[in-house]
């Protein structure tokens, strides 16, 4: 296969279409995020019990779980550019209609229709992006993805804080529906970007349709046929992505993903009322904020690690990065009655050590998988990723009622052990390679 698109100068083109595709990631952490700072008013408001609100922090991750699954092979079937803004018409949508919901289940219906959607968005805009972006590039910018996820998450406790700040209690349902704002923002900058992956419209046929849009994006010439990929596997699929040639890396990818995010997403779903249980004032700015400030840590600790993948490599970075993670927690579950600003030092410095995995979260899944699976890798390890997730979140209260702090947090650093594991079993060193090498 021709390496013109590996080889590729980086160009505006390429920035244009990396910020286009970060919608999908900085949507999810907002949408994820400003439920927490919601529920402080919902709550008082509907009068939600703690099952009522499980169930509202979880039910978005239970969409992503069958949204990932799904569109994932649906996208590898019918190309990226079918959903390509559909998903965020439909985020949109639900967004608005939070804002006359009435009761608990109406709301959890709606989140669990924004979960779908926002699923449907990562295999989607990232194999997009993989499949365009030359190789120095490749590992950074797929990195960004996460960083624009955790700035949607500061954002959230930005906007969920003013809104208490300023319209009180009340104002949950604007925080909901909030979120219509920057899917409309999007949909505007995605209609400048390519639709379509030029890998992909080779691998269907299309090679002529994929050579015209590399010369108009890229500027470079190519031949039609030098644009197919060798495949030596008919099958496709999910029987493919777990047949003996990938099964190792499908299960490396989804095992990490998942026992990263489970404690990851319980933490900042329910970030006030984890610090709240060290003694912050409950439902104030402090405890808001202070969960703000740990997403904002979250941002800081990809930062370097987007440089470390690209110069240590992908295999080290994300191994020292989950043995670091494992500390902060079991210090916390050991010492359950810290004083609230060591325990906040403590989720802060989980934070910077888990940029390392969140960089990795959908660069791995896009590397290690060709064209024609590429896009069901990503969906598969996304969904069973938020089956983590969404256990952490529905768990994490009944946790801290039943067990303590303490507890929870053994768990949540022995989960955080099996992932360590994990890596040091299945990952890979993809850096510097072509996509088409480092999914060979």
């Amino acid at each position: 296969m021709s390496t013109v698109i590996d080889d590729a100068p980086f160009t505006g083109f390429h920035k244009r279409l990396a910020i286009a595709c970060s919608g999908g990631p900085l949507l999810d952490g907002y949408i994820l995020s400003i439920v927490g700072t919601a529920l402080i008013g919902m709550t008082a408001e509907l009068d939600l019990s703690t099952g009522d609100t499980q169930l509202i922090g979880a039910a978005a991750l239970v969409g992503m779980f069958i949204g990932g699954a799904l569109f994932g092979v649906l996208t590898d079937k019918i190309g990226r550019e079918v959903m390509y803004t559909a998903d965020l018409v439909v985020m949109a949508v639900c967004s608005i209609l939070s804002f006359w919901a009435e009761s608990t289940w109406l709301i959890v219906i709606l989140r669990f229709v924004l979960g779908m959607a926002v699923a449907a968005d990562y295999p989607i805009a990232t194999s997009l992006l993989g499949e365009w972006l030359p190789t120095k590039q490749r590992g950074k910018l797929l990195g960004f993805q996460i960083v624009a996820w955790y700035a949607g998450s500061v954002l959230a406790y930005v906007v969920g804080y003013l809104l208490l700040t300023f319209g009180g209690n009340g104002s949950w349902r604007w925080q909901l529906a909030s979120s219509a704002v920057l899917c409309v923002f999007f949909l505007i900058i995605r209609q400048s970007t390519a639709p379509e992956s030029p890998r992909w419209l080779a691998q269907h046929g299309k090679a002529d349709k994929a050579a015209q849009m590399v010369e108009k994006y890229l500027h470079v010439r190519v031949a039609p046929e030098d644009l197919i990929e060798v495949r030596t596997e008919r099958q496709g699929g999910i029987r493919e992505l777990f047949g003996p040639k990938y099964r190792k890396r499908i299960v490396f990818c989804c095992g990490f993903f998942l026992c990263q995010v489970a404690v990851l997403f319980a933490m900042l779903t329910f970030g006030p009322q984890i610090l709240a249980s060290f003694g912050m004032p409950s439902g104030t700015w402090m405890d808001t904020l202070g969960t703000g400030l740990i997403s904002l840590v979250f941002l800081v600790g990809c930062l370097p690690a987007m440089r470390l993948i690209d110069t240590v490599g992908r295999r080290p970075t994300i191994i020292w990065c989950f043995g670091l993670m494992i500390i902060p927690v079991l210090f916390i579950g050991v010492w359950p009655t810290m004083p609230a600003l060591l325990a906040f030092l403590m989720l802060c410095l989980y934070a910077f050590f888990c940029g390392g995995p969140n960089v990795l979260d959908w660069t791995y899944p896009n590397e290690l998988f060709p064209t024609h699976i590429r896009a069901t890798a990503v969906g598969i390890a996304t969904s069973i990723s938020r089956v983590g997730a969404a256990l952490g979140t529905y768990l994490l209260p009944w946790s801290l009622n039943h067990l303590g702090m303490g507890p929870t947090f053994l768990y949540a650093a022995a989960l955080t052990a099996v992932g360590f594991g994990i890596c040091v079993w299945g990952a890979p060193e993809t850096k510097g390679h072509t996509l088409e090498s480092a999914a060979s």
